[in-house]
């Protein structure tokens, strides 16, 4: 499995920093799929495209891997990776992490969306723990429900 990373200058911090802890304390396989320097005039949609592309690949080969994409909310990253088939996106910028474990039991979602600007460190840390340990729950309720979105974007 791998974890593909992406961030704008929002980002750029935290990202390295759960780059290193999901390579190191988690022990996944990651790539960063930029930015690569901290340039405050970067626009995050061909960042979070580079990302969001590879991990479509990896899904259309059967390959089991995920993408954490960072900006300042989190949100138009989000809005980026949802226009690519096969990608189910959710965000997160603090809060209740039921959010982080319903996005991957319901909606089996492949990608997290950090809001870099409303996340400590270590909430980010506990947060990317949580998703990528939590597995979707296969209820056919939610597997009836993704392949309506998978309908929904193939139109």
């Amino acid at each position: 499995m791998k974890i593909y990373f992406a961030s704008d200058h929002e980002g750029f911090e935290l990202k390295h920093e759960l780059l290193n802890f999901v390579r190191g304390e988690l022990n996944f396989a990651v790539e960063d799929c930029g930015d690569f320097t901290n340039d405050p005039g970067d626009d995050y949609p061909p960042l979070i495209a580079a990302a969001v592309e590879a991990l479509r690949r990896d899904i259309e080969k059967g390959a089991r891997s995920f993408a954490i994409i960072l900006g300042a909310s989190g949100q138009g990253e989000a809005i980026v990776a949802n226009r690519f088939p096969h990608i189910r996106a959710a965000v997160f910028y603090g809060g209740s992490p039921e959010i982080l474990k319903l996005s991957r039991e319901h909606n089996d979602a492949n990608v997290l969306s950090l809001g870099a600007l409303f996340l400590a460190a270590d909430e980010a840390k506990k947060a990317v723990r949580l998703w990528l340990t939590t597995s979707f729950s296969g209820e056919e309720r939610h597997v009836r429900r993704i392949a309506q979105i998978e309908e929904v974007s193939e139109k």
